[in-house]
């Protein structure tokens, strides 16, 4: 079996054994965590920090997340909501008033957070690779633009677009970036080693994404076609997370870096009422206001039946995700993948740096998240 570091509660015996095995099967290098009424019960790493694994992966090894980001901004407009700074059910006009063209005067702010804003990707004008680092032109393209249906009537998953909307949202509110507010009201509060945005200083820690193969012809092959004709503006290729220009900039649906350890670090303070080891950032009031159901039903681009919450998938039949109701979670292109327990005070985390599967992932996160609900029931 793969060699393990790190610590881990002897009731979670059974997550190290999931991480194991997934270093031996699949993963280069990964890292789990299980925190429980917030305090750390699993910190666990393993394998490679290149692909050629010449370097370990260490404990503080951290690697760009992808859609797991959504998490930690979803959170912040969480808590400007729950300070009354933000209102979830407002225009979101209110706050952006150039958002109003082209009919967006109805679209509110849980229709951003829940993918439901009709604002999917760039419509208005053709977007460059480069264009997302450029804050001003891929919020103002997104203002100027109509949204693609009736905004709260379906669902279509906002890859890189909910990011700047919630994001510039929290800018209007806050006079500052989601970047920066995540920064010093999330992280910093918590010792949480998650960054939007990278500082050059970190960039000696960061494993390199390796992009997932190519699959062979077949069903697998022509979702990934559908995905890229969809997300073709701006074209994008999963390689461009290891450069220097993304990782500078504050993408808040993609490109946020971290390992396992800060992702459940921050999200178990949304688990365990607001509150984890002596930081309190929401009142549970706040906490519950996750789990308002705002869609229910298939995702037009996921292709799968989805149930939004606000800011995170809830726990639904179709992905059941947790044996408990009150649960939400999310993951990134390629498999990292978080769960929150509100029923069970616990949060799961796994972050790796091999993508595998299409944009939902694959089974590797699922497996470290079964392994601790079976180590709780123990």
């Amino acid at each position: 079996m793969a060699e393990i570091h790190g610590t881990c509660d002897e009731r979670f015996g059974a997550v190290r054994e999931a991480l194991a095995a997934s270093l031996e099967r699949d993963d280069v290098g990964a890292s789990a965590a299980v925190y429980l009424d917030g305090e750390p019960v699993v910190d666990l790493w393993g394998g490679h920090a290149d692909e050629e694994r010449t370097r370990p992966w260490e404990r503080d090894t951290i690697v760009n997340c992808w859609s797991t980001t959504k998490t930690m901004t979803a959170l912040c407009a969480l808590v400007l909501a729950d300070r009354g700074e933000l209102e979830l059910a407002a225009p979101v006009a209110r706050y952006w008033p150039e958002f109003a063209a082209a009919g967006k005067d109805r679209v509110e702010v849980r229709h951003l957070l829940s993918h439901t804003a009709g604002l999917p990707t760039w419509e208005a004008e053709p977007m460059a690779t480069e264009d997302l680092y450029d804050w001003e032109k891929a919020t103002s393209v997104l203002a100027r633009q109509a949204p693609a249906w009736e905004p709260g009537t379906a669902a279509g998953y906002h890859a890189f677009t909910q990011g700047y909307l919630v994001g510039e949202v929290i800018r209007r509110v806050t006079g500052t970036t989601v970047g920066r507010f995540f920064a010093e009201q999330v992280a910093d509060p918590l010792g949480a080693d998650f960054h939007i945005g990278l500082a050059p200083e970190h960039d000696h820690r960061v494993s390199p994404i390796i992009p997932a193969p190519v699959p062979a012809e077949g069903p697998e092959r022509e979702a990934l076609r559908e995905a890229a004709r969809f997300f073709a503006n701006p074209p994008f290729a999963a390689a461009t997370a290891n450069t220097a220009a993304w990782r500078r900039a504050e993408i808040p649906a993609a490109g946020g870096h971290g390992n396992a350890r800060a992702v459940a670090a921050v999200q178990s303070v949304l688990a365990n009422g607001g509150e984890a080891r002596g930081v309190r950032l929401l009142s549970p009031a706040g906490c519950e206001a996750v789990l308002q159901e705002q869609f229910h039903g298939k995702d037009r681009f996921l292709g799968v039946a989805m149930r939004y919450g606000m800011g995170y998938g809830l726990r639904s039949d179709e992905v059941p995700i947790s044996p408990n109701p009150r649960a939400c979670f999310w993951g990134g292109w390629g498999g990292s993948l978080v769960v929150v327990d509100l029923d069970a005070r616990l949060c799961v985390a796994y972050v790796m740096n091999r993508m595998l599967g299409g944009t939902l992932g694959d089974t590797r996160g699922a497996g470290i998240v079964m392994a601790a609900y079976a180590s709780l029931g123990a």
